[in-house]
Parts: structure tokens; C-alpha cells; sequence
């Protein structure tokens, strides 16, 4: 018995040299301990062994062409999740290209985590001229809900806990995460290691509103006269489908989603304001907000849009957002989820209900401009305008409805939001808060590998350009996204001229006639080139049935669309010449 507990020399050297490891395996050991399965990123120097040894341990990482459409990506898994996801770049130019999708991740309170490797402090804080140097922590604060920096192998567990309870507690954001080159080599006890790592219990807590503001809000709704539910993309991210349904049904009130609240209650339901929208906010006298914030994609809750006086409910998570541009005459401060739960709570047979005048009227209004529509959409121009095609896209996405939806463009995102009807929630994304241009593939990719469903994605040819060399991603990693590009051969149209007459076509011009589908096809994609409606409609049928990657080059119009999409307030110096 002796002999076999006998531990000779070598045999003591080995066991301790198993028992040790590094920052890398930590790193990926942290995110792991916290269900984290997918990163999002681009390799290269301090961070290629920290991809391939997450790959080795079962993670999933999706590697991409640039930086920001891993982040992208990134946010948008973590908008569908509840759970931050996860972007890795490489130093200075590569965190600068993600800090772009950060920041765009807390603008519109989308959960993620920039992790980047980094140049070491001591090189950095006397400004040496290392690889790459960059105090990027600093760079990155001003653009984030939080930034951290790890300096000790020992303390990436609380690192990594710190990061995903800053992105997902309270109004999520965008969080970054400082990793020295230095650390990821550091070398810790195996046992010591395990023990530094925390999974986080409850990371986003419910925040449950005062009785008092919940009866205030309740007041004011008992005395309005021409109420209506306001949802932002806040309510679809709570995930509170089921009290945000029984409120409205419950107490009868209009609703208007914003863009990517469409689908938490169908489009088509019969208390949807969405074809009424400039007649609803005018009028209306209470307005509940749901997880939407009074910015200027709501021209800042006052203005000509807005029309007669009104009173504000507003369900936020932040206290700060209460009365940012207009009075709150009843905040109602905590998650979704518990304010709306604790609004039904209280609407009870004695509530009334909506009057009749208001119903019928929102009713009219809505079924005339239908109607309009429905005209517009009937017609068959040759070549086909935006709504032509569009009309095409509205009936694939009424027959698959489990369809993920990404959008973004100019005239496309305008008339593509008001078109197609989404039928279920979360499945629609786009440029968002900031109204930015270069989401599309990003959020495709992101979108198809949270999901694991078809994607959708609804470009202009100018937005499309800003991520199209993503298109080799999605084909590497065979994903199911289907690509419309409407290819109006320029910004906004294709149909300005130099006034010099010089060689130099116009700012908004692209090349004319461009075959966008042979890009996919360089790739071992599907590439259709359409003219037609019923060419669009066969090629999609198609497209989305393989689910292999697709591209299809929809030629519309070149004189079709309007500056500035139909934003014209934005551009003011190309409205005053119109005048």
C-alpha cells in the first residue's frame, strides 16, 4: 500500500503542471459558468489562441470581416436573449471599429459585451509606442454603460460577473471589457482559478413599482378620453408579451408599436393604431409609454406631431428618463414586466373602457388610409417602385411569420416598416435609436444564429454597402439568411447629375445596373437578379425553402425614393430647395 501512495519526483511535477492554468482558459471558464455558448468577433494579435481555445471548449464563435458587425451581431443576440452577447477584437483598430456597434448597443439599451485585447498599462500610461497602444479603456467610457479593466488572472472571474450584470441589470447597454495582452499568458492555480469565478444569480432583479404611482397612472386612465398605448422596443426586449397583451385587451385602449415593437401583438389586431399613426399621436389626450422614450423618432413628445395638449403614463426602468423632454404627469418607475402586470392588476369590470367616439374614430381613420394603401400597393409600375416590391415581401412574411426581419435603408426602412405586418415579437430589427445605416448584416447573422430561423434582411443599396462584405460570413457559416437589395443605383435614387458636367457622377450616384447577386455567388451563395414582382415573389418562394444563403438584386425604379428616406425635417437644406 505504500508503494502505490509513493508519489516519486517526476510523477509530483507532472500533477502540479496539470494543475495549473491561464487567463485564456479563465476567460473562456467565466463565460462559460454564466450559460455564455456564442461569441461574436475577429482574431487576431492578443486574442487568435483566446478564439481557438473557446471553439476547443464547445463555444460557438462566429468569426466575421469586420469588427463592427460582430458587434452588431452581438447586440442583437443580446436584444433577443435577455443575455449579453458577446463581441472579441483584437486592439486599437479593432476595438475602435467595435466601439462604433458598443455604442450603439447602449444607445438602444441592447445588452452586450466588447472584449477586447490590449496593449499593457505600463507601455500605454508612459506612452512608449507599443503594438497598437491605446488607453482604450478611456476611449470607451464615454460610449458605454460600464468599462472595466483586468490586470490579474485571478480577477477575470469578478471581471466577467461585473460585465454581465452591468450590461443586463437596470436599462441594459453596451459594457467593455479591458483584457491586457499580458493577462491571458498569467498562470494561476487550477484550484485557486476555479474558485475566483462567480456566476451571477439574478442579474437584472425586478424593480416593482410604489402602489401610490401605480394608482396615479390607473386616475388619469379612468378619466381619459382619447387614450393610447405607446410601445417601444423596450416592451419586446422585457419579454412580457403575455401582460402587455392582457393590458390593452383588457382595457381596450389603441396601440401603436414602434418599429421594433411590431409583433408583440399582431399587426393585424383590431386595436392596432399603426395605419391611423399621425392621427393617434395628434389626438390622443393620455398616452401610455411602454418602453419607449419621448426622442426624436417621437419628435421628442411635443411639436406639431403631437397636436392637441396630453398627459403622459410612462413605464420606465430609469427614473432619470421621466421628464427628459416633456412633464410625466404619471411615472411609473420598474421593469415592464411588473408595471404592466401590476396596471392589469387594477383593471378591473368597474374600468371603463375607451368612449365609443374615440374608437370610432381611430377606426375610420385607419380603414381609409388602408384602403389608400391598399390601392397604392396594387398597382404594377414597370420598372417596380419600393411599394411594388414591397408588396411582395408583405405576403411572404404573412406566410412565414416566424421569419426573422431586417431592415434598413432610406426610403426602404420608411416604407418597408409601415408595409409589412410581423406577427410575432422580436422578429423585427433595424437602425434603431440612432437611425444608423450599417446594421444589416450584422444583425442578420445574429439574428440567424440565435434563432436558428430564416432571416429576412430588407436593404437599400446604400445601407447594404456598408456591411456587404459580410455576405462571406453568412455563406461560410451557411446560415439562412435571404438578402433583398433594392437597386435604385444610389443614396436615396439614382437619377442625380454632376451640374458641372464633369466626369465625376454625383454624390448619390452608384454604378449604374450593378449586379449585387454576383457577390453572393463569388462566395458558394444563391444569387437572383429580378425585375418584376412575380420574379421577386418566385425568387424569394425559393430562396427561402433552400435555407442556404441567398442574395436577390431587385431592381426597382433608379427615379423612385425621396431624400432623406421621407425624413425631409432632417435635411433642411434639401427641403428648402424643394420649396
Amino acid at each position: 500500500m505504500a508503494d502505490v501512495l509513493e508519489i516519486r519526483p517526476q510523477e509530483s511535477a507532472e500533477e502540479n503542471a496539470q494543475q495549473m492554468t491561464d487567463g485564456f482558459h479563465l476567460v473562456i471558464d467565466a463565460l462559460k459558468a454564466n450559460d455564455i455558448d456564442t461569441i461574436f468577433g475577429l482574431v487576431g494579435i492578443p486574442i487568435t489562441d483566446l478564439a481557438r481555445l473557446a471553439q476547443a471548449e464547445g463555444m460557438r464563435f462566429i468569426g466575421f470581416r469586420h469588427e463592427q458587425h460582430a458587434g452588431n451581431a452581438a447586440a442583437i443576440a443580446g436584444y433577443m436573449t435577455q443575455k449579453p452577447g458577446i463581441c472579441l477584437t483584437v486592439s486599437a483598430p479593432g476595438f475602435l471599429n467595435g466601439l462604433t456597434a458598443l455604442a450603439n448597443a447602449t444607445t438602444n439599451c441592447f445588452p452586450m459585451i466588447l472584449i477586447s485585447g490590449s496593449s499593457e498599462r505600463e507601455i500605454v500610461d508612459l506612452q512608449q509606442g507599443d503594438y497598437e497602444e491605446m488607453d482604450q479603456l478611456n476611449a470607451a467610457k464615454p460610449y458605454a454603460k460600464a468599462a472595466y479593466r483586468v490586470l490579474h488572472a485571478e480577477d477575470i472571474g469578478i471581471g466577467v460577473a461585473r460585465a454581465i450584470r452591468a450590461a443586463v441589470s437596470g436599462r441594459p447597454g453596451g459594457v467593455y471589457l479591458d483584457l491586457p495582452a499580458k493577462l491571458l499568458s498569467q498562470t494561476i492555480d487550477a484550484v485557486k482559478a476555479k474558485q475566483s469565478l462567480v456566476r451571477v444569480i439574478d442579474a437584472a432583479p425586478r424593480q416593482l413599482p410604489a402602489p401610490d404611482s401605480v394608482k396615479r397612472a390607473i386616475d388619469l386612465l379612468k378619466g381619459a378620453k382619447r387614450p393610447l398605448v405607446l410601445l417601444g422596443k423596450g416592451a419586446a426586449y422585457s419579454q412580457a408579451d403575455k401582460e402587455i397583451r392582457a393590458f390593452i385587451e383588457k382595457t381596450g385602449i389603441p396601440y401603436l408599436p414602434m418599429s421594433m415593437a411590431k409583433g408583440l401583438l399582431p399587426d393585424t389586431h383590431e386595436q392596432s393604431a399603426s395605419a391611423a399613426r399621425s392621427f393617434v399621436l395628434a389626438e390622443s389626450d393620455v398616452v401610455v409609454l411602454v418602453g419607449a422614450r419621448l426622442n426624436w423618432l417621437l419628435s421628442h413628445g411635443k411639436g406639431k406631431t403631437w397636436g392637441n395638449p396630453k398627459k403622459f403614463v410612462q413605464i420606465d426602468i430609469s427614473p432619470q428618463e421621466m421628464d427628459s423632454n416633456v412633464a410625466i404627469a404619471a411615472p411609473l418607475v420598474g421593469d415592464i414586466g411588473s408595471c404592466v402586470a401590476a396596471l392589469v392588476d387594477q383593471v378591473g369590470d368597474d374600468f371603463p373602457q375607451p368612449p365609443k367616439e374615440w374608437l370610432d374614430a381611430v377606426s375610420e381613420k385607419k380603414n381609409k388610409n388602408l384602403e389608400k394603401m391598399a390601392a397604392t400597393l396594387a398597382k404594377n409600375p414597370t420598372p417596380m417602385n419600393f411599394h411594388s416590391a414591397l408588396r411582395v415581401l408583405r405576403d411572404i412574411v404573412k406566410q412565414n411569420p416566424d421569419i426573422n426581419v431586417v431592415n434598413e435603408g432610406a426610403n426602404t426602412l420608411d416604407y418597408a416598416r409601415a408595409i409589412i405586418d410581423m406577427y410575432q415579437p422580436r422578429k423585427r430589427f433595424d437602425s434603431g435609436t440612432w437611425g444608423v445605416m450599417g446594421i444589416g448584416m450584422g444583425f442578420a447573422i445574429g439574428a440567424a444564429v440565435t434563432s436558428g430561423k430564416p432571416v429576412l434582411a430588407i436593404e437599400g443599396d446604400s445601407a447594404f454597402g456598408f456591411s456587404g462584405m459580410e455576405l462571406e460570413t453568412i455563406c461560410r457559416y451557411e446560415l439562412p439568411v435571404c438578402t433583398v437589395i433594392f437597386n435604385n443605383n444610389g443614396v436615396y435614387r439614382g437619377t442625380d447629375v454632376n451640374p458641372t458636367g464633369g466626369k465625376d457622377v454625383a454624390p448619390t450616384v452608384f454604378v449604374k445596373d450593378a449586379r449585387y447577386d454576383k457577390m453572393i455567388e463569388a462566395f458558394g451563395g444563391i444569387g437572383y437578379n429580378v425585375t418584376t414582382p412575380e420574379e421577386l415573389e418566385k425568387a424569394l418562394k425559393e430562396a427561402i425553402a433552400s435555407g442556404k444563403p441567398t442574395l436577390i438584386n431587385a431592381v426597382i425604379d433608379e427615379a423612385a425614393g425621396t431624400e432623406s428616406g421621407r425624413l425631409t425635417n432632417l435635411n433642411p437644406q434639401s427641403a428648402a430647395m424643394k420649396k
